[in-house]
């Protein structure tokens, strides 16, 4: 069994509108997002995941569109395993930031890592929240 066989694995729709609510009504993101307004893709393999992200707020979230279906300024890749040791209430070692996960896991920061720097608390954030979200994989 590994470290990351305890993740609560919820179905996708669920796991969009649990993901939206909190990201939504996180108290952290409404007071760093005033200017947290990208688009970028979470590939979790099984599941591809764009969130666009307005004035700290989820205006649309795509579940699995085509590759030319909608635009995104990054993406942060990983494999089943790696998101869901981030979706664990308390994760082990290596799976509590998206630095550690790309440092010693299989995290890869692909696209216009600029915009990704540029709202990175909020960025940051969202991935915490999937520990009490869960993941969809």
């Amino acid at each position: 069994m590994t470290a990351t066989a305890d993740a609560p694995t919820v179905p996708v729709e669920e796991w969009v509108r649990s993901f939206t609510d909190a990201s939504d009504n996180d108290p952290e993101i409404q007071a760093h997002g005033k200017y947290f307004t990208c688009t970028y893709l979470l590939d979790m393999t099984d599941h591809h995941f764009v969130v666009r992200m307005v004035s700290g707020r989820v205006a649309e979230l795509a579940v699995d569109p085509g590759p030319l279906d909608v635009g995104y300024q990054f993406l942060i890749r990983a494999g089943v395993d790696t998101w869901r040791g981030f979706g664990t209430a308390i994760p082990p070692p290596m799976f509590h930031g998206i630095w550690a996960a790309t440092f010693r896991r299989d995290m890869k920061l692909e696209g216009d890592v600029l915009v990704l720097m540029q709202n990175l608390r909020c960025i940051t954030r969202q991935i915490e929240l999937l520990r009490s979200v869960g993941v969809p994989v």
